[in-house]
């Protein structure tokens, strides 16, 4: 069920051109991961270079560094977590997406959070952190990462939570004691014990609210 409606949203979004990055693509870059079994939602910012090539999110140096520390944590890329980004096409040289491009976006974005329903969801990087949350000015990723928080999506409440965006870490090798990378494996674990206490990779939920959500994508415009 959970597949069907997201195929739909997909070839919805392949057709779309609401802002101007839909005429740069090689590839719309939709998602990755087993929507039957994810319980998490992880957004990042936008596709780069690999990325708009495979039509993958995360398989760059970012994104296989992103897959390490997710392995470390005991969190399966492939069965525990969906991965989204807040647009679904590459900025022109990885520049960071505008507020309106994140605007035309954003109905994808919120379909496929509605459909997979998750038990949380994991911002990302400032970006996606921004996209759904407002800052002031004291307030920076480093104070706010590893808390957790509820955000709104399309009038439902999600408990969420914040990481470093990979490619940070990829600036940042120390392993010491608080070191990004080391704060990144201690968030990652905490992710692993609140959210996936209990996962079954075998069950699939197809409760009432995952199909309505799911019926609701299906007039998507």
């Amino acid at each position: 069920m959970k597949k069907d409606c997201l195929e739909i949203v997909r070839g919805k979004c392949e057709k779309c051109h609401a802002c101007a990055l839909g005429s740069t693509r090689n590839n719309i870059v939709f998602s990755d991961g087993n929507p039957s079994t994810a319980k998490i939602v992880l957004i990042g910012e936008a596709p780069g270079e690999t990325e708009d090539m495979t039509g993958t999110p995360f398989v760059g140096r970012a994104g296989k560094l992103l897959t390490e520390f997710l392995a470390e944590a005991g969190i399966s890329r492939q069965e525990d977590v969906y991965i989204i980004n807040t647009v679904k096409c590459r900025p022109p040289e990885n520049r960071v997406p505008t507020d309106d491009e994140k605007s035309a976006c954003r109905k994808f974005l919120e379909a496929q959070i509605d459909i997979i329903n998750p038990r949380a969801i994991v911002l990302c990087g400032a970006t996606a952190l921004k996209s759904f949350v407002e800052l002031d000015k004291k307030q920076t990723i480093s104070k706010v990462r590893g808390q957790w928080m509820n955000v709104s999506v399309d009038g439902k409440e999600y408990r969420a939570i914040t990481i470093f965006h990979p490619s940070y870490l990829l600036r940042n090798h120390s392993m010491e004691e608080g070191s990004p990378r080391r704060l990144m494996q201690e968030d990652l674990r905490n992710i692993k014990n609140e959210v996936l206490y209990d996962v079954n990779h075998d069950s699939i939920d197809i409760s009432s609210d995952n199909i309505f959500a799911g019926e609701k994508q299906l007039s998507l415009v």
